[in-house]
């Protein structure tokens, strides 16, 4: 019965981080794809621009 508690953890592990890859390739994409791209190239440009008003050129 050693070897049924010793196993037992890493399936356990391995359910669920399948679970975890197969939830972010599902949520990648669809309906709200271009919502959250828009979101991440305007937080992106307001980096940018804080940056450039500062005047910090290194990146």
């Amino acid at each position: 019965m050693d070897y049924v508690s010793a196993l037992v953890p890493p399936v356990v592990m391995a359910v669920f981080f399948i679970g975890l890859i197969v939830t972010i390739v599902k949520s990648q994409g669809g309906a709200n794809k271009a919502k959250e791209d828009a979101f991440v190239d305007a937080t992106l440009a307001r980096a940018d621009s804080t940056r450039q008003a500062s005047g910090d050129t290194n990146v």
